[in-house]
């Protein structure tokens, strides 16, 4: 962990808010990232392309997602962890009431909930702008004069810092963790409808202020998209950041810690499968908190605008569906899921061996992008692996300007870092067997989502690299897995 000052450093021109990048570097490559053609209004979507199924398909995504966050979790509390069924002879519409009844009942935003998860984002932002962490900057902004942004990255201070303020709550009883396994409905609740207040707020202050950017001009699907690119809080808190890396993973990780420490009150001892979840979860959380600074120049950052999409899904969506694994574990007798001592190191084996992959092919793209741009900062957190960063890596100089990385773990493999994340999330599914669905949503949600993306990213990239996106594919033409597909 370092313990450098939240002094913010001068850009090359001068200024506290970033550095120019000069002109004469910048190719088109970074134009292209942002689907406009130079000399367009930027607050403007000029593409004539629309996502995820144009406003039909983000307006039936925003309605579905909530709706399918309580069903699920009715099922989790009243249909022993299975999904709710018509029974027969019973009417859709009774089906439909009885479900929503039981939503309401078993998820009713208590006051307690509002002021614990709103106190957490506050405590948050708080640990943002006062703990010790280091400075990265983003990738050129077209539109902006090629600026690169200043990021302030401390999420492992804050993490960690975390950890030891929820440990200090439970131990005295001020706030026991167990109360976000024991009214998990009524924080699912609440993070619902805080992301759809969150998303409203956004998008509206956006417009008040002229943010706006590549807008369609159809409210639907633009609400979705978002309006603002990049937002930020007393030039400090970059919102898409601190929403992404801090606020789902923080609480996916407490809600599996919280699960642990109830099945010890009530057993006596932890399952190894709960612990499978502590170790999963504590992996991920830790890779996006020591690894923040680069995730500045992922497509997230550099192109995502900062609507429904990301708000909703950082503030409700992952910390609130994620989780239903370990949910289901805690809420059930441990010899439901009882497995061979062989069958639980192969899992936990099967784990690390994924998590490797992940966090060093992550690692190797990230790097390479920063050393190329001569921003590239490495830091000692915890874990250092072997192979995070490669030494004189092979790549194909494009046309346009940008670069095509063809050695390490892209050098086997286009999107081996999704197929690495397929294999932990598929690992907390089998953990749980199959006697539930409801653990599988996660694995079959990402597969059907990571297949959508990998599409779209070979799309965007064949209309970005032309010719030299064919000869990538040549020299590595596996997708997934290497040798395999």
């Amino acid at each position: 962990m370092e313990t450098k000052s939240r002094k913010k450093p001068h850009g090359e021109n001068g200024s506290t808010n970033g550095s120019t990048v000069p002109k004469g570097l910048v190719g088109s490559d970074t134009a292209t990232k942002d689907n406009l053609k130079m000399g367009s209004d930027h607050k403007v979507d000029n593409s004539g392309e629309f996502e995820f199924g144009g406003v039909w398909g983000t307006g039936l995504a925003m309605v579905f997602f909530p709706l399918l966050m309580w069903y699920m979790w009715v099922g989790q509390v009243y249909y022993d962890s299975q999904f709710p069924m018509l029974e027969k002879g019973e009417a859709i519409a009774d089906f439909v009431g009885k479900v929503a009844n039981l939503a309401y009942e078993s998820a009713y935003p208590t006051k307690k909930a509002w002021l614990v998860y709103w106190g957490f984002l506050t405590y948050q932002g708080l640990l943002y702008v006062t703990l010790p962490g280091v400075w990265a900057k983003g990738n050129p902004i077209p539109h902006r004069d090629n600026v690169r942004l200043d990021y302030f990255c401390n999420a492992v201070w804050s993490f960690y810092f975390t950890i030891a303020t929820v440990a200090i709550l439970h131990a005295t009883q001020i706030l026991p963790i167990t109360c976000l396994v024991d009214e998990f409905g009524s924080f699912l609740s609440v993070g619902i409808l805080s992301g759809i207040l969150v998303s409203f707020i956004g998008y509206f202050s956006a417009i008040y202020r002229g943010a706006q950017h590549r807008m369609t001009g159809r409210f639907v699907y633009d609400f979705f998209m978002g309006a603002e690119l990049n937002p930020r809080i007393i030039d400090i808190i970059d919102l898409k950041m601190f929403f992404e890396i801090r606020l789902p993973w923080f609480i996916l990780f407490f809600v599996s810690c919280a699960a642990a420490v109830k099945q010890y009150e009530t057993l006596g001892y932890v399952t190894p499968q709960v612990g499978f979840f502590l170790l999963a979860h504590w992996l991920y959380t830790n890779a996006c908190c020591k690894g923040e600074e680069l995730v500045v120049t992922t497509w997230d950052m550099t192109h995502e605008k900062w609507g429904y999409m990301l708000i909703f899904w950082n503030m409700a969506g992952v910390p609130l569906t994620y989780c239903h694994g370990v949910l289901y574990l805690v809420r059930h007798n441990p010899s439901v899921y009882q497995w061979p001592i062989g069958a639980n190191v192969f899992l936990y084996v099967f784990l690390l061996c994924a998590y490797y992959v992940f966090d060093t092919c992550n690692s190797q793209k990230n790097r390479f992008r920063q050393m190329e741009q001569g921003t590239l900062i490495v830091r000692k957190t915890f874990p250092q692996l072997p192979w995070q960063t490669l030494k004189n890596p092979t790549f194909i100089r494009c046309k346009n300007g940008g670069t095509l990385l063809t050695s390490g773990w892209y050098g086997l493999a286009r999107k081996v870092h999704y197929t690495a994340d397929f294999c932990q999330l598929t690992s907390l599914g089998l953990v749980c067997g199959f006697a539930s669905p409801l653990p599988w949503f996660l694995p079959t949600f990402f597969i059907i989502m990571i297949l959508h993306r990998a599409w779209r990213d070979t799309d965007r990239c064949a209309k970005k690299y032309g010719a030299d996106w064919e000869e990538y594919k040549r020299q590595v033409p596996y997708l997934f897995i290497p040798y395999v597909i």
